[in-house]
């Protein structure tokens, strides 16, 4: 009951936190530049969201390759939807500590609201995951800014309180450095990752993906139900469309996907956690490219798998999503298949599958860390 208390005050202090939280200050574009002007980005305070990221093309002009909303206030409203668009997401969702098979076993048990798939699932932290939540600003140069939160104990039904820092710098060359760190003092799970949505032709050349190409070392998916739920299997890629062991261009492979529903039942294309293969964070393991605008990225992380989304149905006839005007907008849209989203992380619902033997749960003694290196670079 102490325990239960404690989540309705928590939540209740969150609700009246966030019905205040609409300040201008908290969308207003905060700016970083890498030494030698190779790269520029902005960010908000909302979600320590990537707003605008810039890089040059292979004629040496800038392109903004980041989805996003041109009207800030959008990443706080639902009223175009909810997908996403560049913030720093977590945590999970039903679970138990110690961690057991799908919440089953004896641990204390802990359940996270459903936001996702019609309230069966949780996706992003729950209701207000972190991409919802104010981050404070605690440092801020020319070339990097750095955002801290506390998210309190019992909020979203999370037990601890947890303290959470991003730190986005650009260096020379085009290259992007974030780091993600966490620290709590009880033990709760923690998987957090940087959500962007990439187009890197900026729409100027086509409308889908077929002209971006990717490959990456991985011989394995986690396998999941139709509701994209991990089960505590894999499915092996050889032989599929997942298979991007050798560059291939990404949208051929979405349309080899027709009748295979790897990002859920009926779906068409791809929403799924690719394993790397040995990946040791000391070269890059993930690569993909623009064969027309020539624009190129290479990421170097230890993170041991990736999440690659399609933008399968993102698109919405009767309430579509305005592209940024630097890419073609507002009378134009962002549709299905025209962006991928690329998270680097840890293995989707390890804390439900104990069987991966992989520890998400985090606490005293143990902090969390994720680091990843954006190389950008251009191919003629």
């Amino acid at each position: 009951m102490a325990r239960l208390s404690q989540l309705f005050f928590c939540l209740a202090l969150a609700a009246k936190a966030f019905a205040s939280s609409n300040s201008s200050s908290n969308f207003a574009t905060l700016a970083i530049e890498a030494p030698d002007g190779s790269a520029k980005a902005h960010f908000i305070r909302r979600g320590a969201t990537t707003t605008n990221f810039w890089v040059k093309d292979k004629h040496g002009k800038f392109r903004d390759i980041i989805l996003g909303f041109d009207n800030h206030t959008e990443y706080a409203s639902d009223d175009l939807g909810h997908p996403y668009f560049g913030p720093v997401v977590g945590r999970n969702g039903t679970f138990t500590v110690p961690i057991s098979k799908d919440a089953s076993g004896n641990g204390t048990k802990y359940h996270v609201p459903e936001n996702d798939n019609n309230g069966t699932d949780t996706l992003h932290g729950g209701l207000v995951g972190f991409d919802r939540r104010n981050w404070t600003v605690a440092a801020h140069t020319k070339n990097s800014i750095t955002f801290t939160y506390l998210d309190p104990n019992g909020t979203e039904g999370f037990p601890g309180n947890v303290h959470a820092t991003v730190k986005y710098t650009l260096e020379d060359k085009s290259t992007w450095d974030i780091s993600i760190k966490a620290t709590a003092d009880e033990k709760t799970p923690i998987l957090l990752s940087c959500h962007q949505y990439w187009n890197f032709e900026a729409y100027q050349e086509t409308q889908d993906l077929s002209g971006h190409y990717a490959e990456f070392a991985s011989s394995k998916i986690i396998a999941t139900n139709g509701l994209l739920i991990p089960n505590g299997s894999f499915v092996e890629v050889e032989g599929t469309p997942l298979d991007f062991r050798k560059a291939k261009s990404i949208g051929k492979a979405i349309n080899e996907t027709t009748t295979d529903g790897y990002c859920g039942t009926g779906c068409i294309g791809f929403d799924n956690c690719f394993v790397y293969d040995d990946n040791k964070d000391d070269k890059p393991i993930f690569s993909m490219w623009s064969v027309n605008s020539g624009i190129k990225l290479e990421v170097t992380t230890n993170q041991q798998a990736l999440q690659m989304y399609t933008c399968d149905g993102i698109y919405n006839a009767t309430n579509p999503i305005p592209r940024k005007k630097d890419q073609g907008g507002p009378d134009y849209h962002y549709t299905d298949h025209s962006c991928v989203v690329l998270e680097q992380e840890s293995y989707i619902d390890a804390i439900n599958n104990p069987e991966y033997g992989i520890n998400q749960i985090y606490g005293p003694g143990r902090d969390y860390n994720w680091e990843s290196k954006y190389v950008f670079s251009v191919v003629k």
